[in-house]
Order: C-alpha cells, then sequence, then structure tokens
C-alpha cells in the first residue's frame, strides 16, 4: 500500500472495490485528488459505459474525507442517498447511479487492522498460557504489518502461513494454490519461520484435491485414515506419524455476508491452507477457527489482488499496442480536406473503441474530379479495423488504377468475399463529384446519404446494391445526380443514424431530418461539429455505442470573377 497522505500519520485510507460480478479488491486512495471514473487515466477505472468519463473524485480536505460529483450523469449516492460532496467515514457505501454495477465502500486501514487484532483477544486453549495468547495477539499484528506496508504478495502469504501456526500450534504450514486440475506449494514454512522445501509435504496433493473438492466443510480437521481418500494404508495420519491435520480453504472472495462467502461452491475454492503436527494436537478451540476463517480471506484477498493485478498489467500492456494501432488508423485518414475551391469537404471518425471498424478517405483522382469513400466493417474493435486498412488499400488501388466506380466496388466484393467466405462483411458508400456538379455514386448496403440542397430541400441517395463480401455475384450500379453550386452530401455511418435514446428511438428517423433541416446553411465543420453533439445529446453520451463516421461534402462550383 502507499503511505500514508501528510497530515494523517498512520491512517491510510482505502476503498473495498466490489465489481459487478461480486468480486472484491482492496486500493489505496493515492495520489489525491483520487479521480474514479470510466476515463482510462482515472485512478480508479469504472467499466461501465454508463458512468462518465471523470464520475467522481476523493480528496482531502482539513484531515477529512470527502467524495465529490463531478457532474455526473446518474450521479454519486453514499448509503443510498445521492450527494454532490459527501464527508465519508468508515463503511460509507458509495454506488454511481445504478444497482447492477460497481460498488465501493471507504474505509481506514488503521480501524481495519485494530478490528483484525481484537479477534485475538480471545480465551486461550484449555491448558494454554498468557503467553499463547500474546503469540497470536503478535502473529496477527506481523499478518496487519504485512497488509500495510508488503509489495510482495509472498510476503503477505508467508505472514498468513506463520499467524495460522501460531494460532493452532501446529508445526508445519504449506499454503497449496488450485491449477491445472491439481494443487501446487506456493508456501512452505515450519513454526520456527524457517521455509521448508515443497518436498516436505509428505501428504500427495492429489488425495488432498480430491479431499478438497469432496467435502464442503470449512475445516477438515485430524482427518484419519488418509486412505478413505485412495492412499496405500501405510500412508495414513498414523503412520506418518501426524498426530494432527488441519485444511482451511481458500475461496474466491465474493460479496455476502462472512458465513456466505465461505461456503461458496467447491468450483470457487482457489487453494487451501493445510497445517500439521506431529507433537501435539491442534488447537482448534471456536475462537481458533474464527481467526483461521479471517486469515483465509485474507489470504484469499491477497492472492485475488495479485490476479487482478497481473490482469491489470496485461490490459495496460494491451491498451499500449491498441492505442499504436489508433495512432496508425488516424494517419491513413486524409491529412488535409479541401477548405476552398469548387469542392470542400469535412469529416470526423469517433471509434466506440480504442480502434475501429470505420474508416473514410477523400482523395482527387483527377484534375477535375474528387472522390469520397465512407466504408463500415461488421464488428468492433481489432478485426473490424484490421479489415477497414485493407478495404481501405483495396479502394486506394482501384483510384490508382483509374477502374470505373462499379468495377471496383465488384473487385473488392469478391476479394472480401473470397477471404472470409461471407462470414465478414461490409457497408460502403462510393461517391465522385465532377467539376460540372455530375455526382456519381455506388452504395452497398450503406445508410442513405442526405442530398442537402442550397436552398434547404433535402431528398436521400438511394442504395444501389448488397454490402460488400456478403455475395459474390453482387452486382453494383452506379446513379447520377447534379448537383448546384451550394449543394452538399451528408455521408455517415450507422453509428450514427442507429445511435439509440434512452427511449429506445434511433437518431435517423427521429433527429436527423429536423437537424439536417435546421442546419443546413450552417458552414461546413460547424455542421459537422453540431452533428457530433446532437448524437450526443441524443443518446445522452459522449462515447458511441458503435463508430461514429461524419462526412459533408459541398460542391461550390466556379469561383465568380471577382471586379
Amino acid at each position: 500500500m502507499s503511505a500514508a497522505p501528510q497530515g494523517q500519520p498512520g491512517r491510510t485510507a482505502g476503498l473495498v472495490v466490489i465489481n459487478p460480478s461480486g468480486t472484491r479488491t482492496r486500493i489505496t486512495l493515492h495520489p489525491l485528488p483520487f479521480l474514479i471514473g470510466r476515463q482510462s487515466d482515472s485512478h480508479l477505472v469504472i467499466r461501465d459505459n454508463r458512468a462518465s468519463r471523470t464520475h467522481a473524485r476523493i480528496v482531502l480536505d482539513d484531515g477529512s474525507w470527502f467524495i465529490e460529483d463531478l457532474q455526473s450523469r446518474h450521479g454519486v449516492y453514499v448509503n443510498g442517498h445521492r450527494v454532490q460532496r459527501h464527508r465519508l467515514a468508515p463503511a460509507d457505501r458509495i454506488e454511481f447511479g445504478f444497482a447492477d454495477s460497481w460498488k465501493l465502500i471507504f474505509s481506514l486501514e488503521e480501524e481495519e487492522i485494530g478490528r483484525l487484532l481484537e479477534r485475538a483477544t480471545l480465551p486461550v486453549s484449555p491448558g494454554g498460557t498468557g503467553s499463547e495468547g500474546l503469540g497470536k495477539l503478535r502473529a496477527l499484528a506481523e499478518v496487519a504489518r504485512a497488509l500495510q506496508s508488503s509489495l510482495s504478495s509472498d510476503e503477505v502469504l508467508a505472514s498468513v502461513v506463520d499467524a495460522a501456526l501460531a494460532i493452532t500450534a501446529t508445526e508445519r504450514g504449506f499454503l497449496l494454490l488450485a491449477g491445472d486440475d491439481a494443487l501446487y506449494v506456493r508456501i512452505a514454512r515450519d513454526r520456527f519461520g524457517a521455509a521448508l522445501t515443497n518436498t516436505a509435504l509428505q501428504v500427495p496433493t492429489s488425495v488432498i484435491h480430491r479431499a478438497l473438492h469432496s467435502r464442503r466443510e470449512l475445516l477438515s480437521m485430524n482427518f484419519d485414515p488418509l486412505a478413505q481418500q485412495g492412499l496405500h494404508p501405510s500412508m495414513s495420519v498414523a503412520n506418518l506419524e501426524l498426530r494432527s491435520v488441519v485444511c482451511v480453504p481458500l475461496v474466491r472472495v465474493r460479496t455476502g455476508s462472512l458465513q456466505e462467502t465461505l461456503l461458496t461452491s467447491v468450483r470457487d475454492t482457489v487453494g487451501l491452507l493445510y497445517l500439521d503436527s506431529r507433537e501435539v494436537q491442534a488447537d482448534l478451540s471456536a475462537g481458533n477457527r474464527e481467526l483461521l476463517q479471517t486469515l483465509a480471506l485474507e489470504a484469499s484477498t491477497v492472492l485475488e489482488n495479485a490476479r487482478l493485478l497481473e490482469e491489470e498489467r496485461a490490459k495496460q500492456r494491451m491498451e499500449e499496442e491498441l492505442n499504436v494501432a489508433r495512432k496508425i488508423q488516424n494517419d491513413l485518414l486524409p491529412r488535409e480536406l479541401p477548405l476552398t475551391g469548387w469542392f470542400r469537404a469535412a469529416a470526423a471518425s469517433i471509434p466506440s473503441r480504442e480502434v475501429g471498424g470505420d474508416y473514410y478517405d477523400l482523395r482527387a483522382i483527377a484534375p477535375d474530379v474528387w472522390a469520397a469513400v465512407v466504408a463500415d466493417v461488421s464488428g468492433k474493435g481489432v478485426s473490424a479495423a484490421l479489415l477497414a486498412a485493407l478495404l481501405q488499400g483495396a479502394f486506394l488501388l482501384g483510384a490508382e488504377a483509374a477502374l470505373p466506380t462499379e468495377v471496383m466496388m465488384s473487385r473488392v466484393n469478391h476479394f472480401l468475399n473470397d477471404r472470409t467466405q461471407g462470414e465478414k462483411y461490409a457497408t460502403a458508400i462510393c461517391c465522385s463529384i465532377r467539376r460540372d456538379g455530375t455526382l456519381r455514386w455506388v452504395n452497398a448496403g450503406h445508410p442513405r446519404p442526405y442530398l442537402i440542397r442550397l436552398n434547404g430541400a433535402i431528398s436521400r441517395l438511394a442504395s444501389t446494391g448488397l454490402p460488400l463480401g456478403m455475395l459474390a455475384s453482387a452486382g453494383y450500379d452506379v446513379l447520377e445526380e447534379r448537383l448546384a453550386p451550394g449543394d452538399r452530401v451528408l455521408l455517415f455511418s450507422d453509428g450514427l443514424s442507429e445511435a439509440e435514446n434512452e427511449g429506445g428511438e434511433f437518431f435517423d428517423p427521429v433527429a436527423l431530418p429536423r437537424f439536417v433541416a435546421d442546419h443546413h446553411d450552417d458552414g461546413l465543420e460547424e455542421l459537422r461539429s453540431a452533428l457530433e453533439c446532437a448524437v450526443a445529446e441524443f443518446t445522452g453520451t459522449p462515447v458511441p455505442d458503435d463508430d461514429v463516421t461524419i462526412v459533408v461534402l459541398e460542391y461550390a462550383g466556379e469561383m465568380e470573377p471577382t471586379s
């Protein structure tokens, strides 16, 4: 854990984070202010599209901890009440406006440790001494200290084994983890704190594994003979010279009461704590059983945190690679768009993930002709982005070869169908505008563009064929329209037209026609930007559920000579 913030010596604040599946993790509130939200650079990332990018933050103000709502859409709730700024107390429950999402529980670590240490002030076992109780207290204090300061999961787990040995008065302790239908030794210690070899465990791990999965009790205590679990009779507890054996299952941490957590199914068992003794009977009084349960939960939490940390590191590596892919994808888009002259354009592509399956391109294919293409590959993420890049290369080669539009579309369709066997397809619209105002287009199953006349009249350009890659024999007709100076063509992907609001309505045809009518005389970039804002307002979220591409083309005609 991180050091306590200045001004709070010994008081480290933290959060118990409960994800939607019920898994719990502990994190320290560091650095400050501590940002919470969907955005990837938040200190706690809430992976829920309903959460705002920067949803909330926790600050330390004059010795007290406060949570503040950062103008989130769904709000911040503490103990069931919506708050704007709230002073936090230990055990406060924090939620984000929807019951099936992430939950947080605020804690001060010194108080958590105090509660753990209180469990050690139990009566000693019959015949025990006062020093025995002090030994338990000291053992649990070591666990608490390791939990607070250690960055090594093995160090904390070793402290757990040492504490279990001190509590039960057993001689050897082994922490075993489940993996590939078997158990393997992670920690092996004797009662003096010395490390043991893995071979010191005389009972075969396969037998312990079968015993673990054949019973539901929390503790497997003093069992004899081991021959009942498939061992040769010569390997019973007596013949192994073991007077006592204790097994404590380690279960995956989940929500619910302590009892519910400990009695989860064997499928959630991640390992066990094995203790044995040759000299004395294990001390398994009721109080010690409770302490062992607590230690088992702490070990399970450490293991789960280590697993989540490794997942987070893998995710970070993946995000770094995706960021590189996103940069490459952005570099493939046109660097400059024509803003003056007889042909003008404005465009943007907004991926729903780090990389998207949409793409657009504009280029002058002749001194008097500009061509534009917008494509949308089925699916999302990396696979769709790779296929979008492949399509971009195919269209580029077709344009360089000066192929007729219908021939180029047919070849791309055949190529895509041949490579994906119809399992992947793409919608696309490819159009060209000549200096004389002739608009020619082929629409392969793409959302029908809007033709916006200078006087505000609106019409839709027709589809002319099936999506690319869907059917090898598909044909593509070319249609024409004559543009007058000032006329525009609005191209977009279905991430815009099929964007849904909370009522399940689509942006097109509910809001898009009205938007086009109201903004037909805006500047090109102003129109594109306003459309991007309009769809975000319609859906109530700035991050689209699907990739959104917007391309606005304008035929300005020949410039009037100036006097």
